[in-house]
This record gives C-alpha cells, structure tokens and sequence, in this order.
C-alpha cells in the first residue's frame, strides 16, 4: 500500500523530462560518487543493463548499452565487463533513449542508453584486490588492474584479471531417494566447485583516411573442477562420486572503420573473429566407471558493413549487411567400465555461411510520436559431417516496427510487433552433457529448425519524483518450431535430445519500478525492482500433453535498495535475487529444479574519489538448492507415474565476506 500511495502522489511532485531521449549528467550521480560506468547505470531511473544475446553473428548479439553512440567491436568480452573499465570520472553523461530517436540504430531495444565520453586524452590506471573468504575456509582471490591513454591522437586501452572463480551450484546437503516398492534411502552431499581464470584485453584507435578506426582483442583462458561425493545409507553403505573438468580457451579479434561523409552520411564496417577450444572430462563412479569426453572447438569470422543517411531532424536511414562463417569441430566419448558406448552425432563437424541483409528507419512524424522500423532477410546454410552428414539452407525474413507515443512530459507508451527467429545452437547438434544417477547423456540432432515467433509488446513508463518510474509491459508470442526435448534410439539404447516439438504459445508481465526515498525524508535512498512472470504452452513430443517450455521460469524478480550517505563517505544497502523454479522433461524424467532467495548486504566506502572500499556479505541466507529427478521406467506417458523419485537438497556455497579494494591515479 505504502508504494500505491506514493504513486498516486507523483504527479505534483516531478520534473519535466524531455520525450524520447533523457540526459543523465555528473550532477545527477554525485551523490552516489560512482566508480565506474556500470555504477552510474545502475542508478539510472527504468533502466536495467542487457548484455545482450549470446548467438552466432553481430547484428543479433547487441546489449542496451551504446559508447559513444557505438557498439563495442567485441561479442567475447561481456558488454558489463567493457563498462566496468570505463572510470565514472571519464564519463560526460549518459543519454537514454526510450522507444527511438532519429539518428540512433535501437538494436531492437525499445530502450537503449549511450554513454558519452569525455574527449580529453589523460593517464588513467586502476588497480583493484578482491578476496572472497568463505566458511569453508577456501580463499577466492582476484587481481584486476587497467590503464588507458593517448599519445597524439591515438587512443588506447589495456586490462588484465586473474582469480578464482566459485560454482555456487555444488555444495553440501542431504536428500531422500523413493523407489516403488521399496523403503525409502537416504542420501548425503559433499561437493566444491572452483577454477582459475586469466585474460587480458586491449584496444587502440586512431584516425585513418578521414575516419577512426578502432582495433581491440581479447585472450582468455580458464579452467574448472566440480567434485561431488553422495553417500547412500543402505545396508550396506554405497557411494557416487561425481568429477567434472573443464579447460577452455579463447581468443578474438576485431576492428571497426567509421567515417562520416558530409553532415548527413556515416559509413560503418566491422570486421571479428574469435575462436574457443573447449575440453570436458566426467568420471562418474558408482557400481561401474562411467567416463565421458567432449573436445569441441568453434570459430566465428563476421564481416558487416552498414551506411546511415539522416535525411532531417525527425527521419534517418540505415542500410546494410553482414557475413559470417561459423565452425564446429566436436568429438565426444562414452566409455562404461572401459566398454565404448555408441552415441548418436558423437563426431560432428559443422560448417554455417550466414548472411543477413536489412533495411531500418526512424521517423517523428509529429513531436509526441516516434516509429522505429525495420526488415531484415537471413539465410543460412548448414552442412555436418562425421557421423551425421548433412545439408540445408535456411530463409527467412524479419520484420519489426515499434511505435512510442508520449501523451505527457512524465508518460511513455511503447509498442511492438515482431517476427523473431532464433538461431540453432550448435551445441545441440552433437551429444552433451554430463553423468549423474539421473540425468545422463543427450544425443546430438543436427537436423533441427531454429524456433521462431511473432511477438506483440506493449509498455506503459510514468516517471515521478525527478528521478523515479515505473514500467509495465506485457509481450504476447506465438511459437513455431518450438525446439524442447525427445527421445532416440540407437541399437538398444534410447536417449534424450533437442527435438522441433511443434508450436506454442508464450506470455509475459513485467514490471519495473525505481523508487527513490526523498520525498518521505529519506534522501539518497533508492529501491530498484524487476518482477516478471511467464506463461506458456507447448505439447510434449513424448506424452502429448500440454506443458511448460523445458528450462522457461515461471516467476523472476530481484530488488536493489541503496542509500547514498556522502556525509559519512559511504553507501550501503542490498542487492536481493528472489528464488525461481524451472522444470525439465526427457523422454524419462522430469526434473524440477528450484534454487530460493539470495541476499547479499554491501557496504562502500569511498575515503577519497580515487580510493574505493566495498564489504560484502554474499549468500548471506545460505539459500538452498533443490533438484528432484521423478525418473519413469521408460517412455513416459501420459497420466503415467514414476517409478523412482531422487529427491535432493543441496546446501549452496557457504556464506562469507567479500572485500574489494580499488585505487585509480588520474
């Protein structure tokens, strides 16, 4: 009630704001004295960082976030990592952009922000320590340190990290195992997981042949073991141990030319490449030895090219396209107690030429109404070969329109229609996945559509109290070639796979809220929130029932409270993440995975603007994690019961304190 009540008095107490693009100056951030560009975001009123999808090519796979107006010419390195090297002091403003503006690419967000740089050249250098001491006594430390410059007129930047990283999905707990028949058996956990993790990157740009051009690359590597020991009280007394490795590697390349031509012409060209080598080992031991391997190695080359043309204030003009050829080399084993198992698409190599042509414009026809248009055209060959040889071209064409209408300085309506079309995972194409006592292995199935849908949003944003909104949107989809889960059999052995399980339907509510604190007397206090819940429908391919998607969410939120204290130099608060429940079916389980509430309290202290201290308490309700397996016999069907039930609890990553020192010079 007490949020009702604010909202309804808004109304007297805001600040005109301008109708599609928004300013957030120094000013608006100084009481918080933020660090980083990420810091400054985080603040800002209906905006949350979206890094983005992680699919094949560039023109699908941007975030939310432009600098400088640009995307960044990077898909490796997360569009929050690239944000969190840029120092808040080297920030001019932050301008958002809600539903469109003439002269700005969206991306296909309905809202976008572009951090604007300062143009001055100076030596910056950060250096930051981390450790985070859990109750297990293990110590996960980090080191970052970064610098950027300018000799002359060339800019450039370098960054280097190395730590410690934490799998919160393995720890210790209990659980209860039912089979038909039988008395129930109780079961024990003692797991950890961690690995150690390395990269480095570094940009440098420059004017060439009247334009910029900017080159930036990226190595990492890293590695991780998980360990799980579960002992199972019969009589007499038997255990599973559980090892997973992984050793990945990873490079990327990229460039980007700008140059504009006369006032109203800017041309574009980008050019990327990046490759990842990945090797994954499982020993799964109960009553035998269960060994499985992956080696798979991908390759990316993109190529894209696009002219813009703003024929006046209230219309502008994109055109363009892009290329890219995509690898997949991957070889996976199964071996039972040393005999090899057959594995449907167990050596696969894949090869993907996609091109994608499009067509975008953005017209205010009149000063409260912005139409943000687009049509895309794709198409995709894929062939495979190795144990499934094949090939197939796929066509398909993309249109978008999204329609902002402001009817007040403080009210934005917002909508969509959509054909989206979803790319294939490769890693769907050969078998995956890991051993356990119930999961098992998934077959690869190289013969798969991508999923597809049109989707219709609308969004209603009213702002409030200077820097106060609240967001409603509502998206509404129908699926076509819905790709869940199915069954195949090789030989004698059955397994589960990605299969094109038909259409469906899908429906989402979200609501975001920013809600400062300074009119009822508690100045510098802001609560941040984001709940969104789904509905969909799809038909199981093994039962023929209607059912959730495989791994959707029904229910999502999380919250932020902060409170600004520059009196005392500090801000502390919470960052909130609410549980959720996803749901899994294969041809002979259902699994139900539920993971409950993470809260973690911070405090920050900032002695001097160059010299930040934060304490944080992670996981601080040591919230547990929950996965049932309701394993059947065989094929499930419909209305049938199963005949076992592993029912596990597992106590998440002890709690403990996380401190992070970070010092900047210049």
């Amino acid at each position: 009630m007490l949020i009702v009540s604010l909202l309804a008095q808004a109304a007297a107490a805001v600040a005109p704001a301008q109708q599609d693009v928004t300013s957030y100056g120094p000013e608006f951030f100084a009481a918080q004295q933020p660090s980083t560009a990420v810091d400054m975001l985080n603040r800002i009123p209906g905006f949350s960082l979206d890094n983005g999808a992680s699919v094949r090519g560039f023109e699908g796979a941007a975030g939310n976030v432009l600098i400088d107006g640009q995307r960044p010419a990077s898909k490796a390195d997360s569009l929050q990592d690239i944000l969190f090297r840029v120092p808040a002091g080297k920030v001019e403003r932050i301008d958002v952009i809600r539903g469109g503006a003439p002269g700005i690419d969206m991306q296909g967000k309905t809202v976008l922000a572009n951090v604007v740089l300062k143009k001055d050249g100076g030596l910056r250098v950060l250096l930051a320590v981390a450790d985070n001491h859990l109750d297990d006594g293990r110590d996960l430390g980090q080191l970052r340190t970064e610098a950027s410059g300018a000799v002359g007129d060339i800019k450039w930047e370098l960054s280097a990290r190395a730590g410690r990283g934490l799998d919160d999905g393995t720890g210790a707990g209990k659980g209860v195992r039912f089979t038909e028949g039988k008395a129930p058996v109780l079961t024990g956990y003692d797991g950890e997981g961690d690995g150690i993790f390395y990269n480095g990157t570094g940009a440098v740009e420059g004017p060439v042949l009247g334009g910029a051009l900017r080159l930036n690359g990226r190595l990492n590597t890293d590695s991780f073991k998980s360990e799980e020991l579960t002992h199972i009280f019969t009589t007499p007394a038997t255990r599973e141990q559980n090892v997973f490795l992984q050793a990945q590697d990873e490079t990327e390349i990229g460039a980007r030319y700008t140059r504009k031509f006369g006032e109203p012409w800017d041309v574009e060209i980008v050019g990327l490449r990046q490759s990842r080598d990945r090797l994954v080992t499982n020993l799964f031991t109960d009553t035998s030895t269960n060994l499985f391997t992956v080696d798979r190695d991908t390759v990316e080359t993109i190529g894209r090219a696009v002219v813009k043309y703003r024929v006046g204030p209230k219309l502008s003009l994109e055109a363009g396209g892009e290329s890219a050829r995509n690898t997949l080399d991957s070889a996976t084993r199964l071996s039972v107690d040393g005999a090899r198992i057959t594995l449907p698409a167990a050596n696969v190599q894949v090869e993907e030429d996609r091109s994608e042509v499009f067509a975008k414009a953005t017209w205010r026809p009149f000063a409260h109404w912005t139409v943000d248009a687009g049509l895309r055209y794709e198409t995709s060959t894929i062939s495979s070969d190795g144990d499934v040889v094949l090939e197939k071209t796929l066509r398909y064409l993309k249109p978008r329109v999204a329609v902002t209408w402001a009817p007040s300085e403080l009210t934005q309506v917002r909508l969509r229609v959509e054909r989206e079309v979803d790319q294939l995972n490769f890693g769907d194409f050969v078998a995956s996945g890991g051993l356990n006592s119930a999961g098992g292995i998934s077959a690869g199935n190289p013969d798969l559509d991508p999923g597809q849908d049109w989707v219709g949003e609308i969004a209603v944003e009213h702002g409030f109290w200077k820097a106060g909104s609240v967001v409603l949107t509502y998206r509404h989809l129908e699926l076509s070639d819905v790709i869940d889960r199915g069954p195949v059999t090789t030989g004698t052995s059955t397994f589960d796979r990605p299969e094109n399980i038909g259409d469906g339907t899908r429906d989402v509510i979200v609501m975001d809220l920013t809600l400062p604190f300074d009119e009822v007397g508690l100045k510098g206090a802001v609560l941040k929130g984001n709940v969104t819940k789904r509905w969909s429908r799809v038909t199981d391919p093994t039962t023929g029932e209607t059912r959730f998607q495989s791994g959707l969410r029904r229910l999502d939120w999380s919250a932020t409270f902060t409170y600004d204290m520059p009196r005392y130099k500090i801000t502390w608060g919470a960052d909130v993440f609410g549980g959720f429940r996803e749901s899994y079916y294969r041809y002979n389980l259902v699994e139900e995975f539920k993971l409950n509430t993470y809260i973690k309290p911070f405090v920050e202290y900032k002695p001097r603007p160059d010299l930040n201290i934060r304490l944080e308490l992670p996981n601080l309700t040591r919230r547990n994690l929950h996965d049932v397996f309701y394993i059947h016999p065989g094929l499930r069907t419909a209305g049938g019961q199963p005949s076992s039930i592993d029912g596990k609890r597992t106590n998440q990553t002890p709690g403990g304190t996380f401190l992070r020192v970070r010092k900047t010079f210049g």
